[in-house]
């Protein structure tokens, strides 16, 4: 058999003795990944399949750190898949490692560390049973909160152990290891490090420097190979703790996270991770005029006024929001007896609660309420793509030029409409579709329009003239309603005397 750790045929070799034998080479979990990364990297493979937007900022950062055997710290706000990121590594390691049968400490038989598998070894020799581990066994993550003490991630003395074996406490065959010990030769990730309490991040320099652990007053030599990959949130620096800096100088490289850049990155990550049924694929269109003002929420989110911008706005807020779209779709099928369904702008109002469920408010948030700002993020971000597609009205009144309106805005002097979120598509269409002038500007303007998205043109244009000011409108219930400015702010003064 050729030297090599990946051959299918390995896995049937169940001694140290046939180990040996085929020229299996061992090799530090750090060189496996640096070995494989360098594979990917010349043969032109994806190395972290499924993450998208980091293709040029933290993937490469991350390829740097694998090539010099880097433990890693990635550092970003919530939402910004630093734990996917972890997970996705698990790729680059070997199919399957040999280990001691029976090891705690995931031996492996050609260099073990533990004393138990030292003295198997010792005394079967070549006869010594080994079993294989596979890469999916091979990653530990865990937590970091506050309850997490020194004997779940180091270990402790079992005083039973030591009684039924009548051994000291200072032998290393009476300790019950912890995560890290037990995630010899794996990847071991933990998650929001900075919520470790300080004098447990502290049991982690040696494990970091030198492979020392300290149990009870214990020194154990343990030359653990373990590919360190933690995780933090600027946020937790000053909310709920810090990284200590002894423990921040061993972490070798840091790399910085981040939000999606553009709205087609930020789209095609909610396309890859939104959770639809079959069905919901097959009978519901969302187009992408409706795709991209539920991706602007996100963008408008993370520059808001009213939203805290050290707690971030994950890119679940995104996911769930198109799920939340969706459902509100499907609900309007269902109770209209419809086999399909396309988005509307109106559909945006089903989004809130994914909306309100992703920010944090900041004082002034909290006096407008967390509806009010979803709804203003919302109008926001009709009002950002509306000149994009349409003329822009500021413009118009800027230049007092012709204004390509007027017919919609007398339309609305006498008469007023209400689109309900439940509405079904026969009325949708037909309330669009009395209003003069409003199908003509949508032809205009967009002369290779799909038909199947006219009526959904037509509405943008009625939401788009409100957040500019030419027409009112105001949510009753589940609906919107459309009016003449004027008329609406007499309404208002009425209501107030």
């Amino acid at each position: 058999m050729k030297k090599g750790n990946n051959s299918s045929q390995i896995v049937n070799i169940k001694t140290l003795g046939a180990l040996k034998t085929s020229g299996y080479v061992s090799k530090s979990v750090r060189n496996e990944l640096r070995d494989n990364l360098i594979l990917r990297l010349k043969e032109k493979l994806p190395v972290f399949a499924g993450i998208v937007g980091y293709e040029t900022t933290v993937i490469p950062e991350i390829e740097r750190a694998i090539l010099s055997r880097h433990s890693i710290n990635l550092l970003g706000l919530r939402g910004q898949a630093k734990t996917r990121i972890a997970r996705a590594m698990v790729d680059l390691l070997d199919e399957y490692i040999p280990v001691v049968e029976g090891s705690e400490l995931n031996d492996d038989p050609l260099n073990p560390v533990s004393l138990r598998s030292q003295d198997l070894i010792k005394s079967l020799g070549d006869d010594t049973p080994i079993t294989w581990l596979n890469k999916k066994d091979r990653y530990i993550e865990k937590l970091a909160t506050p309850d997490v003490t020194v004997a779940d991630l180091i270990g402790d003395v079992d005083p039973i152990k030591a009684a039924n074996l009548k051994l000291d406490y200072s032998d290393q065959r009476v300790i019950h290891f912890g995560l890290v010990p037990r995630s010899n030769r794996c990847i071991f990730v933990i998650n929001e490090l900075p919520d470790l309490q300080p004098r447990i991040q502290v049991s982690l320099f040696n494990i970091l420097q030198e492979g020392d652990i300290q149990i009870r007053g214990f020194m154990l030599r343990l030359p653990l190979d373990i590919q360190f990959v933690f995780t933090a949130n600027p946020e937790d620096y000053t909310n709920r703790g810090a990284i200590i800096t002894p423990l921040k100088d061993r972490i070798q490289s840091q790399i910085l996270t981040h939000y999606p850049l553009s709205i087609e990155q930020a789209s095609a990550i909610t396309k890859q991770e939104v959770k639809l049924t079959d069905d919901q694929r097959k009978k519901i269109v969302v187009p992408n005029l409706v795709a991209d003002l539920l991706e602007q929420i996100a963008f408008e989110a993370r520059e808001s006024e009213f939203i805290d911008q050290k707690s971030g706005v994950s890119a679940r807020m995104s996911i769930t929001a198109y799920e939340n779209l969706v459902s509100t779709i499907e609900r309007r099928m269902i109770l209209n007896g419809e086999s399909s369904g396309q988005a509307r702008i109106s559909d945006l109002m089903g989004v809130v609660p994914a909306i309100i469920g992703k920010i944090e408010l900041v004082y002034e948030g909290e006096q407008e309420g967390p509806r009010n700002v979803a709804l203003h993020l919302i109008s926001q971000c009709i009002r950002k793509k509306f000149p994009q597609i349409f003329p822009d009205p500021e413009f118009i009144k800027r230049k007092k030029v012709e204004n390509p309106y007027q017919n919609i805005i007398t339309w609305f002097n006498t008469k007023e409409m209400e689109l309900g979120i439940d509405d079904a598509d026969r009325d949708y269409k037909s309330k669009l579709e009395e209003i003069k002038g409003l199908a003509d500007l949508v032809k205009k303007y967009n002369p290779g329009l799909d038909p199947s998205l006219k009526t959904l043109y037509m509405e943008f244009v009625l939401h788009g003239c409100s957040e500019y000011s030419l027409i009112s409108k105001h949510i009753v219930g589940a609906s919107f309603a459309f009016t003449d400015l004027l008329n609406s702010l007499f309404s208002a003064e009425e209501e107030e005397n």
